[in-house]
C-alpha cells in the first residue's frame, strides 16, 4: 500500500476540520503513579473522546476530506472496534453511509457500539487478509471510499491532533509514550511532536505478545507476519508499511510489555486516576514502569487511548 506520510501542516489543518465534532480531551496527572515512575506523568484522557477513543480524531479528518460526491457513496473500513465504532460516529457528523468490517471474535461491546452508530456490519475471519479482502468487496459493491484503519496519511494527520492539543495543555514535554498497534497513532504523534519539538523524545509500547513492531526496529526492516498472543485486542495488528518508515524516521523506541505487566498497570491507572481505560491503553505506563530508567527525572507525556471495556467479560 502507497501512502504518502502527512506533515505538520496537514495535521494542523486536521486540527481544523475535526474542531467542530471532537472533544479536546483532558490532561490529568497521579502523585503516585509520578513517584512510582521517578517522572513527571501526562496522561492525555483520549478515553474520553467522542466514542471513547482516539480514533475518532482520524476518522473524521478522513470523512471531511472527502469531496460531496464521494461521500454519497459513503465509507467503508476494517477493524475490530474502534476504529470502526469512529468511522461509524463520522459518518453520521455527515449523513453518509458506513461500513464496517469486523473479524470474528471482536469485543461485543465495541461491536455493539458500531452498531448503534449506524454502520452496516460485516463479518469475516479473524486474519488480516480476510479482514482486507472482505473490504475489497464491499467497496466494488458499494463505490464507498476505503479509510484504511492507520495506513491511510488523513488518519494519521487526525490522530496526530491530540499532540497538538497535549503541547498546548503541557509545556516542554521530554518523552511523549503511545501504545503501538497499527502505527497511525504513533506515526501521526511523532510527525506533529517533532513538527513542534525535534528534540522530543517518542517512545511505543507494545504487547510482547504482538512485538513486531519491535522485531521490526531491531532488523531494520518491516516483518510482515506474526501470530499475535496477547489480552490487548486493539494491538494485535501488523504495523503497516508507511506506519514503519515513520516511526524509523522518527527514531521511536519501542518497549515491550507483557500481558501481566499491562494488567497490572490498567488496574493502576484505574484506581489512580478514578478512569476506566482499555487494555490496550495501559501499555504506556507498563512500559513506563519497566523502564524508568529512560524517564526518570523526565516530563512525560503518555496517550490513553481509550476506554471501550466489555466489563462483563472481565473475569475478575
Amino acid at each position: 500500500m502507497s501512502v504518502v506520510l502527512p506533515d505538520i501542516e496537514q495535521i494542523h489543518d486536521a486540527a481544523a476540520r475535526i474542531a467542530p465534532y471532537a472533544v479536546v480531551t483532558p490532561v490529568l496527572r497521579s502523585a503516585r503513579l509520578d513517584a512510582l515512575v521517578g517522572a513527571e506523568l501526562h496522561f492525555k484522557c483520549e478515553n474520553l473522546q467522542r466514542g471513547g477513543a482516539f480514533k475518532f480524531r482520524g476518522a473524521c479528518n478522513a470523512v471531511w476530506s472527502l469531496d460531496d460526491e464521494q461521500a454519497a457513496r459513503g465509507v467503508v473500513t476494517h477493524s475490530s472496534g474502534n476504529h470502526g465504532n469512529a468511522l461509524a460516529l463520522a459518518a453520521a457528523t455527515r449523513g453518509i453511509p458506513a461500513h464496517v468490517v469486523v473479524p470474528e471474535g471482536a469485543v461485543r461491546a465495541k461491536l455493539e457500539a458500531i452498531q448503534q452508530a449506524g454502520a452496516v456490519l460485516h463479518r469475516c475471519a479473524p486474519t488480516q487478509a480476510a479482514r482486507e479482502a472482505a473490504a475489497a468487496e464491499v467497496q466494488r459493491q458499494t463505490g464507498a471510499e476505503l479509510v484504511h484503519p492507520y495506513a491511510d496519511a488523513r488518519v494519521m494527520a487526525g490522530q496526530g491532533t491530540l499532540v497538538l492539543e497535549l503541547m498546548r495543555q503541557v509545556e516542554a514535554l521530554d518523552a511523549l509514550i503511545t501504545p503501538v498497534g497499527g502505527g497511525g497513532l504513533a506515526a501521526g504523534c511523532a510527525i506533529a511532536a517533532h513538527g513542534i519539538d525535534p528534540a522530543l523524545t517518542m517512545y511505543g509500547a507494545e504487547p510482547a505478545g504482538a512485538d513486531d513492531a519491535a522485531q521490526s526496529l531491531a532488523r531494520g526492516a518491516r516483518i510482515d507476519s506474526l501470530q499475535a498472543d496477547t489480552i490487548c485486542d486493539g494491538l494485535r495488528t501488523l504495523i503497516g508499511e508507511p506506519n514503519f518508515a515513520a516511526l524509523l524516521s522518527h527514531r521511536t523506541q519501542v518497549i515491550t510489555v507483557t500481558d501481566e505487566e499491562t494488567i497490572a498497570a490498567m488496574k493502576l491507572l484505574w484506581r489512580e486516576l478514578k478512569l476506566v481505560v482499555e487494555v490496550s491503553s495501559a501499555t504506556v505506563l507498563a512500559a513506563a514502569l519497566k523502564q524508568r530508567e529512560h524517564f526518570t527525572g523526565r516530563r512525560v507525556g503518555l496517550v490513553l487511548t481509550g476506554g471501550n471495556v466489555d466489563l462483563d467479560a472481565l473475569p475478575w
